[in-house]
């Protein structure tokens, strides 16, 4: 993406970032694909619209549902029972909902996000993981970009199928240990793109790649109905 950090990166591990990006369905596969749907942690159910920045939240432990646009940060939210009108409150949520998305997005496509603005590669090396594969190791690390631009990410790249295997988190980039390690597990095509929802101990849900949905997903309330294909 424009203002990756081409510069202070390596290009090893660019090279690297690219061919994650081909063994995940591709580039173009990736920008033409529209809507996705996927529950996180059985937490939140989600469903965004790549195209337009639409994205609807419905949060499992209560009645909140957030319609937001990731772009402008504008949309509404129905919450205990009602719509919320009050604009402070109401620019609260959206806010709210704008970060799950860019949390809960980030847990299921980040592959696809190596290269993204703000963003420096390292190669950091290969290393063979506990689990068995032989890895080629990524350091993620962000400039001013993000809720969170301090942390660091270790991303473990499978040198044979090129899909990332392991991640490691960190919350501050000069932290030594990470926060968590977890696993990248049972990739499934959906669409035209590869995807994984196991973290191990934590799973992705419900995953689904459309090319359509009701124009009232982003809009209404009230339920919504995905195609099952």
């Amino acid at each position: 993406m424009e203002g990756f950090d081409a510069a202070g990166s390596d290009p090893k591990a660019i090279q690297i970032a690219d061919s994650v990006m081909v063994a995940q369905g591709g580039r173009k596969n990736w920008d033409d694909t529209r809507f996705i749907a996927w529950t996180f942690f059985d937490v939140r159910k989600l469903l965004w619209d790549k195209k337009t920045g639409n994205v609807r939240i419905e949060n499992l432990k209560d009645s909140t549902k957030t319609l937001v646009n990731i772009n402008t940060v504008k949309g509404k939210v129905f919450r205990q029972g009602a719509e919320v009108t009050q604009p402070d409150s109401l620019a609260k949520y959206l806010q709210e909902g704008e970060e799950a998305w860019i949390n809960d997005s980030f847990w299921l496509v980040m592959p696809f996000k190596l290269k993204d603005s703000g963003l420096t590669l390292k190669y950091l090396g290969e290393e063979k993981l506990a689990t068995g594969p032989n890895t080629d190791v990524l350091q993620l690390t962000y400039k001013n970009v993000g809720v969170t631009p301090e942390n660091k990410y270790k991303v473990y790249v499978d040198k044979q199928t090129h899909l990332v295997t392991q991640w490691a988190y960190y919350k501050n980039a000069q932290d030594m240990v990470p926060a968590f390690t977890m696993p990248w597990l049972d990739y499934q095509t959906y669409g035209k793109i590869k995807l994984s929802g196991n973290r191990g101990q934590a799973k992705l849900t419900n995953i689904q790649v459309l090319d359509e949905v009701p124009e009232t997903a982003f809009t209404s309330f009230a339920p919504v109905e995905l195609s099952k294909k």
